[in-house]
């Protein structure tokens, strides 16, 4: 299952997104934006690649392994200043980030709920596909990086149902994640702060909604 899942994001990241980035420019969309595009439709295929592990692992070893051999591969065009520039940019390594939150959340969460991970996927996902909705709506309005609360009402509309999935605790995480996502913290971007605020609030809460 892991190299499956690891081909389904090589052909994201790899074929499917160059291609859309070539369509995007021959609509005569900006760059920018065709860029924020395609990291939005990653997360979102990353994100179905995370709710398929707790269905297909017991251990989080593989899950971590593999969101950590994604943070190299990503990392590496940084480091030595080739761009992937269907999808990075000199800006920021903000698609690291999102590799390396994978992995550590999952794993916390198999750690401290007794190998329950979808403490972690919940979280998980909420970045996966609540941050790149939210991306998307402010993108189609405003056609580069901003906050808007319509983006995070949008946001809103895709965690809900899925913090539903665990109850109070999940649902009240999802509100906590879609609020402070509109929000910059000076060195931690939306892949960090989104996951870890909805984790913690998570965490908290589901020792009192038992």
């Amino acid at each position: 299952m892991t190299i499956i899942l690891f081909a389904w994001i090589v052909v994201i990241v790899g074929p499917v997104t160059k291609k859309l980035y070539s369509y995007f420019l021959k609509k005569n969309m900006p760059v920018n934006k065709a860029i924020y595009y395609n990291r939005k439709v990653i997360h979102m295929a990353a994100g179905l690649a995370v709710l398929l592990a707790p269905f297909f692992y017991s251990t989080p070893i593989l899950p971590f392994i593999l969101s950590m051999a994604f943070a190299i591969l990503t990392y590496i065009p940084h480091r030595i200043g080739k761009l992937l520039c269907w999808f990075q940019t000199e800006e920021n390594m903000y698609e690291v980030h999102f590799c390396l939150m994978c992995g550590v959340v999952i794993t916390l969460s198999w750690i401290v709920f007794n190998g329950n991970f979808w403490y972690g996927v919940i979280p998980v996902s909420f970045m996966a596909f609540g941050d790149a909705v939210t991306g998307i709506v402010r993108n189609m309005l405003y056609g580069y990086r901003t906050k808007s609360w319509y983006g995070n009402l949008a946001m809103l509309g895709v965690t809900l149902p899925i913090g539903a999935l665990i109850g109070v605790p999940g649902i009240i995480a999802a509100v906590v994640a879609s609020f402070v996502e509109h929000f910059e913290f000076k060195g931690i971007d939306d892949n960090i702060i989104v996951p870890i605020s909805s984790f913690i609030t998570i965490l908290v809460l589901s020792s009192i909604f038992k």
